[in-house]
């Protein structure tokens, strides 16, 4: 059986279960964190979470690496289009997202939820990094229902653990969210929560953070 290796509060091991779930995949989980102690290098190279061990012992990471081996390996129910470029453009989307968004904003994160020191050049920088970032993503979502169109795809999978964080992240950077020039995405991401398995990641996300906490 298929072994997902990371943690609940991880948007990105979060992503990969989205996906694990709606394509209806068994699979187990162990709970780990960024490492880079020897043992955990042997697991995962750059000891980064999350990683994917298969039944016969080997290994992947890189979320959208596993996202791509999950929907080539397991294909009954499909995440990507079958037109080659419509597949295309829902990779275009999840690196818009991920690339040009969320690690954009991802370098505010220590200041912002870490109590690391505020870096008032690093905020500027984000600030015109994110905002040509989303103006791009603007240009590109469809929310017709789903991020890419008519079907539910990969896309939507790290849109609904992406989105809200940026969200966040941006209201307490900068005193306004700056989701708000993105038409649409609240209902978006509620209605993506109605699915069975978006719910039960964010609620498992949810619980995490609140026993993290005490």
């Amino acid at each position: 059986m298929l072994k997902l290796c990371g943690f609940h509060i991880s948007n990105y091991h979060n992503k990969v279960r989205i996906v694990l779930l709606e394509k209806g995949i068994a699979f187990d989980e162990e709970a780990v964190f960024p490492s880079q102690r020897e043992e955990f290098l042997a697991r995962t190279p750059l000891g980064k979470v999350p990683f994917l061990e298969l039944s016969d012992g080997r290994r992947l990471t890189e979320s959208s690496v596993i996202c791509e081996y999950l929907e080539d390996a397991f294909p009954g129910t499909p995440l990507l289009p079958a037109d080659p470029f419509e597949r295309a453009k829902v990779r275009e989307l999840v690196a818009y997202l991920e690339v040009h968004v969320e690690l954009v904003v991802r370098r505010l994160y220590g200041q912002l939820f870490f109590g690391q020191p505020a870096d008032e050049a690093e905020r500027q920088a984000v600030e015109k990094d994110l905002a040509k970032g989303l103006r791009g993503l603007a240009a590109l979502v469809k929310f017709s229902p789903y991020i890419a169109g008519g079907q539910l795809t990969l896309a939507d999978c790290a849109a609904f653990v992406h989105l809200p964080i940026v969200s966040a992240a941006t209201k307490a950077a900068y005193g306004r969210d700056w989701l708000d020039d993105l038409p649409h995405w609240r209902g978006y991401v509620k209605m993506l929560e109605e699915r069975p398995a978006f719910r039960r990641v964010n609620e498992d996300r949810k619980a995490a953070f609140a026993a993290r906490r005490k």
